[in-house]
């Protein structure tokens, strides 16, 4: 099942429980618009190579469209169009006046150099200068993409349009980002965690945690979860893991990485393969890589207590059967990742306000957001006898759909 299909099946699935007839659906769920565009540049040897770019834009009733850009080998506008719409719930379960889009380059960043990367990148802005904007759809770091990949494109959007610091989030700060977004969505995962352990009985503390990918959210995810006092006993990134049950150094391991050293050649506990990772017994595991990492068949295996969605939809739908027959909670991704985008909100207003405020005024107001959403989404589920999921798609929607029909068709 490709991603947009999962979404699909997601949203159809609380449709169902909220009673939505078919026209109010397919105004929900259809994007706004649809972009895709060629981008040819000049290679550093003098060749020309041309790479195809997306962007989807979802919905805009609640607000101006937000969502990440990311450079891989595997963007399509399938992809695209399921991301943009996991986006426009998202905003809504935290209650920020965003709505959802989503896009990025099909590339592999390994191939390019950064200087082919910064012609890449403003060529693509040269493409949909037009259709972005402080008002209109916003862009943010994702997969493959970072704070200099902002920079680039602030820059290439301001030569059209003059001084726009608010046509994307997640900049250096000394380009006018905001305290604290690097770590965002890291963080957010972490207070979810947190939250939803708090409903068992536990705490960060007194439990052990298990970390899928090692990138920015996951490295910060742990870094957070360490921080707390929590014991993360294994983690991994695409070329493998390491694992110790007495608890990994992960001061240590994020000071390996940052040496630009495997994670796999860390000296601290013994390697671990990514399949051993995500069945390793703990309280809580956080997959926070890429999408469909669990199936029905490794769901069946997994030995969490609690799952919080670090990456954007790691759960095919059969996993997520598996996990409700087994009462295996399951935080999702449009409310356990929301932190990143949370902090872009407050990046573009105080752009917009021309302000900047203190990393503890930021990771206070984070909190606030994220815990306030958990709250919602959790009264929700037990109200109604339903899972995290269902619960929060549920909320999203019927955010999204009251503006949209106060709105007028």
């Amino acid at each position: 099942m490709s991603l947009l299909q999962s979404a699909q099946h997601y949203f159809d699935r609380a449709a169902g429980i909220m009673g939505l007839d078919d026209r109010t659906r397919a105004m929900l769920v259809n994007p706004e618009r649809e972009i895709l565009v060629h981008l040819t540049i000049e290679r550093d040897n003098g060749h020309l190579a041309t790479f195809t770019g997306y962007r989807v834009q979802h919905n805009s009733a609640r607000g101006p469209m937000k969502g990440g850009m990311r450079y891989h080998p595997k963007v399509d506008l399938a992809d695209a169009e399921g991301l943009a719409a996991l986006m426009t719930w998202k905003t809504a379960v935290v209650g920020i006046p965003f709505g959802g889009a989503k896009g990025g380059i099909t590339c592999d960043p390994k191939e390019l150099s950064e200087a082919e990367l910064e012609r890449l990148t403003r060529k693509f802005v040269q493409k949909i200068h037009d259709l972005i904007g402080p008002q209109l759809d916003i862009p943010a770091p994702d997969v493959n993409t970072n704070a200099d990949v902002m920079a680039w494109i602030m820059s290439e959007y301001s030569k059209i349009h003059g001084f726009n610091p608010a046509v994307v989030t997640g900049k250096p700060v000394e380009l006018h980002g905001s305290l604290g977004r690097e770590e965002a969505t890291g963080l957010g995962v972490a207070l979810i965690a947190e939250q939803a352990l708090a409903e068992i009985g536990r705490s960060t503390a007194d439990s052990t945690f298990v970390v899928q990918g090692f990138g920015n959210v996951g490295s910060n995810a742990a870094r957070c979860i360490a921080e707390r006092g929590g014991k993360v006993v294994a983690v991994s990134d695409v070329d493998g893991g390491r694992c110790d049950p007495a608890g990994l150094d992960i001061p240590a391991l994020l000071a390996h990485v940052a040496a630009h050293k495997p994670l796999r050649e860390f000296s601290g506990g013994e390697p671990i393969t990514n399949e051993q990772l995500l069945t390793t017994a703990c309280d809580v595991l956080i997959p926070a890589a890429l999408e469909d990492v669990f199936d029905a068949a490794l769901a069946e295996r997994v030995q969490a207590r609690v799952i919080v969605e670090g990456a954007n939809a790691p759960t095919m739908p059969d996993a997520d059967e598996v996990f409700r027959r087994r009462s295996i909670p399951v935080v999702p991704d449009i409310l356990a990742n929301a932190g990143g985008v949370t902090v872009s909100y407050l990046e573009w207003v105080q752009n917009l306000q021309h302000v900047s405020w203190t990393l503890q005024e930021v990771r206070d107001h984070l909190a606030l957001t994220m815990r306030s959403a958990y709250t919602a989404v959790s009264d929700l589920a037990r109200e109604r006898d339903l899972d995290l999921r269902s619960a929060a798609f549920i909320i999203g929607i019927g955010r999204v759909g009251r503006a949209a029909v106060l709105q007028g068709v």
